[in-house]
């Protein structure tokens, strides 16, 4: 699902990341770990075309996203990565649903269609009654699975989600968890996960240490 090959990335003279190379397979819950500083975050965006590498090969969902445009890396990543932040980012004046719909409008999807979609999401997060509130009027963990349905209203190949569970009290963060692995077992989603939670990396497939941008053995 996702072939990182050789990545560096320098941002002035530091360098961030020097050389690192993983795969992930579909299917797969994989966590990224490391200290501060260590470039997780760094890597998830380059997974994420949200950054380019200065070398290296990113292959995500067979595609080598290196030599797409700026207007094609932007339709692909509408379409086939979702991401979920540790501050769900969602936007205030809108309700969960509309929140939800979003990333399906940017792909041209009818409203109709990408409302049905987000019904059916929102329902199986267990937040069907709370499709019309604004994120002001939902709990810490009721904003969190909203981010979760909107990373996966466009059925993306892989959810790169960083600290997702990380501005959350302990109950919140165990159903977060939780509901990863159930959208695995249902959807057969992929998941990269940047955590410090030592809890929610001992219960991925797959832990990835990184220290000092590079992989740790």
């Amino acid at each position: 699902m996702i072939h990182v090959e050789n990545i560096r990335k320098s941002y002035g003279g530091l360098q961030v990341l020097r050389g690192i190379s993983m795969d992930v397979a579909k299917g797969e819950i994989v966590s990224i770990v490391g200290p501060s500083g260590a470039g997780k975050t760094t890597l998830l965006q380059i997974m994420g075309t949200l950054e380019r590498a200065d070398e290296g090969t990113v292959v995500v969902d067979g595609v080598p996203v290196g030599g797409l445009n700026e207007r094609r890396l932007s339709d692909f990543r509408n379409r086939r990565i979702g991401f979920v932040f540790q501050f769900h980012q969602l936007l205030p004046e809108f309700t969960a649903l509309e929140n939800v719909m979003i990333p399906a409008l940017i792909a041209g999807r009818s409203r109709s269609e990408a409302q049905a979609s987000a019904v059916d999401i929102l329902q199986f997060m267990g937040l069907a009654d709370r499709a019309s509130h604004k994120p002001s009027e939902l709990s810490g963990g009721e904003k969190q699975r909203v981010a979760v349905a909107r990373a996966l209203i466009n059925r993306p190949a892989v959810v790169l989600a960083d600290e997702p569970s990380g501005s959350l009290d302990s109950r919140n963060k165990e159903e977060l968890h939780r509901l990863f692995f159930d959208l695995r077992d249902r959807f057969g989603q992929t998941f990269v996960i940047v955590t410090h939670d030592e809890g929610l990396a001992q219960i991925t497939d797959r832990t990835i240490h990184l220290i000092d941008g590079a992989v740790s053995q």
